[in-house]
């Protein structure tokens, strides 16, 4: 039994399977913010698809350019299991198709620029000897086009969807509190990451501003995002319950980042950190339910 739970999660995981729910989950808690009832339109499965081909991209270019990273532990469960995760890379394609052909033309045009971004941080815009440029190459873009893409998807797909005007203060606030939640959760990964972006001469903040500094200002990120979320919806539009929420997954979210014991579970970046959405999304949902029955 613990043997098949735990090849579960790797499953969850490694397929990336559990972000796209994360992605889900959060576009979810966005139209919850905004005022709307949590119901599955289409440019939810294009945002699940979309999130689980793009994430999937960046290792399907590694194996497909260099076979010989199979060989990497960090790419032991694609050797193990290369026939799933072709299949699991190429059925991502295929479902975002079909729900492309579903969704409104409106969602797909604000869809298309953010997807462009997303398709090329990780697609190579060219080859040159052993080294693939992409736009994740650029000097501290990384940290900065998950935090603004992240947060336009899931944000801007709803508003777009419902005709809320997206220049509005709500959603520009909104758009800020996720930026700082998304760019205080990614700052950990990068660096997890030091070692091979300095070998790569990828030049990323915890390298540029060092280890101690760059998770001291995921953690000023974190407290930023708590203040203006307690203005916004404490003198904006007083919703006592998503203060509560948002107070809960920052606290949290600040635990998983500081806590040296946290830090050794074995998914604590794609399982912890990411795992930080789905609970800052739960959160919002259950406390709105809760405090306000209008789910």
């Amino acid at each position: 039994m613990l043997h098949f739970l735990r090849r579960s999660v790797d499953f969850l995981i490694y397929s990336n399977l559990f972000i796209s729910i994360a992605a889900v989950l959060f576009t979810i808690e966005a139209q919850v913010l905004l005022g709307m009832k949590p119901t599955l339109h289409p440019y939810l499965f294009l945002i699940f698809f979309a999130t689980m081909f793009e994430y999937n991209l960046h290792k399907f270019m590694v194996v497909f350019f260099y076979k010989e990273t199979l060989k990497e532990e960090k790419f032991g469960w694609i050797a193990k299991n290369l026939k799933l995760f072709y299949f699991i890379f190429f059925g991502s394609v295929a479902g975002f198709i079909i729900a492309a052909c579903f969704a409104k033309w409106k969602v797909l045009v604000t869809l298309f620029p953010l997807g462009a971004i997303t398709f090329l941080y990780s697609f190579p815009v060219y080859k040159k000897g052993n080294r693939i440029f992409r736009l994740r190459e650029i000097p501290l873009i990384k940290i900065f086009i998950i935090s603004i893409v992240w947060s336009l998807t899931s944000i801007i797909l709803p508003a777009v969807e419902a005709s809320i005007n997206i220049t509005s203060d709500n959603i520009l606030l909104m758009m800020l509190e996720r930026c700082l939640f998304v760019f205080a959760i990614t700052v950990p990964f990068d660096i997890r990451d030091m070692e091979g972006d300095k070998k790569s001469g990828l030049k990323t903040l915890p390298l540029m501003i060092g280890e101690k500094r760059a998770r001291n200002l995921a953690i000023y990120a974190l407290i930023l995002f708590m203040g203006i979320s307690f203005i916004h919806y404490y003198f904006f539009s007083f919703k006592i319950g998503f203060i509560l929420a948002f107070f809960i997954s920052g606290i949290s979210t600040i635990l998983f980042i500081k806590s040296e014991r946290i830090k050794d579970i074995k998914h604590y970046h794609y399982g912890i950190l990411d795992g930080a959405m789905i609970l800052q999304a739960v959160l919002v949902i259950f406390l709105n339910w809760l405090c306000y029955n209008s789910i």
